[in-house]
C-alpha cells in the first residue's frame, strides 16, 4: 500500500460524531473529495464523503448491523448514504472507469485507492484522508491548492472527454480556489471541447453556472469562460460582463440570480428560465429582477416598496448602480432598510361588507382603490381608504 504523502494536525472533521460513528463500522474507509480538499485548505467542511474498498452490499450490511440507517442512493455507481446522528454521510466503493460517453461512466469496483483517485477530475479533489489525518496525495493536490492552481488529473482533454461537465467545473473551482494565471493546458483542452458541451443537460449546466456565480468573486472565471468560448456556448444571453464586474466591485450580495440578471439584461426571462430549467421560485425571482428601479419621486419608491418588497427593490438598486444609472444608490438602500413596507389596508371582505355582491366587481374595486392608494404614495391610513371605498360604492351602486 502506498504510504501517505503527509499528515494534518488534528482536524475538527475527524471528531465529527457522524464521521466517527460511520468510521467505527468501516474502519478502512477514508474521507475523499471536497471535504479533504477543504481540510487541507483550512476551509469549513460542508459534506462528508467517504470511500471504501468494500462492495456496496457489504457496506450496507455492515452499517445496518451497527444500527446505522443506510439508503442505496446510487448502487449503479457504488454509492450509499448513511444517516448518522442526523447527518448524511455518502460512502462510495472505490471505482475505475470502464467506459465513458462524455457525461456518464460505466464503472467497475476496485480495491486500489490510487486507481480510484486517478479517475477524479482535479488534483485538489483527488486526495484521501484517514481517521488519523494521514493524507494520500498522488497528483500534487496540496501544492496546487497552495499555489491557487486548478489542474486536471492527468491529460486534461481525456478528463473532459470522459465528462464534459468538467469543463464547467473547472471554472467553478477556479472561482473559489484559483489565484493568478490559470493552467494553460486546462484552458486549451476546454477551448477544444466546447462543441461537446451541447450534450449536457440544462439542469446540470445551471447547477454549475449557479455555483460559479455564487462564488465570492466570479469575475475572472467568467472572463475565462468568455475567452474560451464556454460562456457563449452555455449562456449566449450573457452580453454584459461589465455589469457583472460593476456589481461585484460595488459590493453587491453574492446572489447568483442577481448576477445572472446583470449578465443578461436583455434576455427574455421566460425563455431563459425554460432553457436553463430554473425552478419556479428562481424564475419568479429573475422576473422580478427584470423590473428596473423606479425613476420617480418618493411616492414612486413607496409604491414600489409596497408592491415588490424590500429584497426585490434593493436588488433593483444594485442593478441600477451596476448599469451606471445616476443616483445615490447606497442612500436609497439605506432608505429601503429603514422604511416599513406599506401594506394596502383593504381586503375583499371589506368590499363585501359594503354590500357589493361576490364576483369580478369586488376585485375591480380593490384594484382601482389600490392604484389610487399607490398614486398617493401609499401613505393614506386605513380609514381614508375605507372612505374611498364607501364613496366608490355609493357612486356606482352596491
Amino acid at each position: 500500500m502506498d504510504p501517505p504523502a503527509f499528515r494534518l494536525a488534528r482536524l475538527p472533521v475527524l471528531d465529527d460524531p457522524a464521521f466517527r460513528r460511520v468510521h467505527a463500522a468501516l474502519p478502512e474507509a477514508r474521507l475523499v473529495g471536497g471535504c479533504v480538499r477543504d481540510a487541507v485548505a483550512g476551509r469549513p467542511i460542508a459534506d462528508l464523503d467517504l470511500a471504501t474498498p468494500r462492495v456496496p452490499e457489504d457496506v450496507i450490511a455492515t452499517l445496518r448491523a451497527a444500527g446505522i440507517p443506510v439508503v442505496p442512493t446510487g448502487l449503479a455507481h457504488g454509492t450509499v448514504t448513511a444517516v448518522a446522528d442526523g447527518r448524511p454521510v455518502e460512502i462510495t466503493t472505490l471505482r475505475r472507469d470502464v467506459a465513458t460517453d462524455g457525461r456518464h461512466a460505466t464503472v467497475a469496483f476496485t480495491t486500489d485507492w490510487r486507481e480510484d483517485a486517478a479517475r477524479r477530475d482535479f488534483t485538489i479533489n483527488a486526495m484521501s484522508m484517514d481517521a488519523e489525518g494521514n493524507v494520500w496525495d498522488w497528483f500534487g493536490g496540496r501544492d496546487d491548492l497552495a499555489q491557487g492552481v486548478v489542474r486536471f488529473v492527468g491529460d486534461p482533454a481525456t478528463r473532459i472527454a470522459e465528462d464534459y461537465l468538467r469543463a464547467l467545473r473547472f471554472f467553478r473551482f477556479h472561482a473559489r480556489y484559483g489565484r493568478g494565471a490559470p493552467d494553460t493546458a486546462a484552458l486549451a483542452a476546454i477551448r477544444a471541447a466546447v462543441p461537446g458541451l451541447a450534450i449536457l443537460s440544462a439542469e446540470r449546466v445551471w447547477s454549475e453556472l449557479k455555483r460559479i456565480l455564487a462564488a465570492p468573486d466570479p469575475r475572472e472565471a467568467v472572463r475565462l469562460m468568455a475567452e474560451t468560448g464556454v460562456l457563449a456556448a452555455v449562456l449566449p444571453e450573457a452580453v454584459a460582463r461589465e455589469r457583472l464586474d460593476a456589481l461585484v466591485a460595488g459590493g453587491a450580495p453574492a446572489d447568483p440570480l442577481l448576477r445572472l440578471a446583470a449578465l443578461c439584461p436583455d434576455a427574455d426571462v421566460e425563455r431563459l428560465a425554460e432553457r436553463l430549467k430554473l425552478s419556479g421560485a428562481e424564475t419568479a425571482t429573475l422576473a422580478a429582477l427584470a423590473d428596473p428601479a423606479p425613476a420617480g419621486d418618493e411616492r414612486a419608491w413607496r409604491a414600489a416598496l409596497a408592491s415588490r418588497g424590500p429584497e426585490a427593490l434593493t436588488a433593483a438598486t444594485w442593478l441600477a448602480e451596476a448599469e451606471g444609472r445616476p443616483g445615490d444608490w447606497a442612500a436609497r438602500r439605506a432608505w429601503i432598510a429603514a422604511t416599513p413596507r406599506p401594506v394596502f389596508p383593504l381586503r375583499g371582505a371589506d368590499v363585501l361588507a359594503e354590500g357589493v355582491p361576490p364576483g369580478p366587481r369586488v376585485g375591480a374595486i380593490l384594484a382601482a382603490l389600490q392604484r389610487r392608494w399607490a398614486e398617493a404614495g401609499c401613505r393614506d391610513e386605513a380609514e381614508t381608504v375605507r372612505r374611498w371605498l364607501r364613496e366608490t360604492v355609493a357612486a356606482t351602486g352596491a
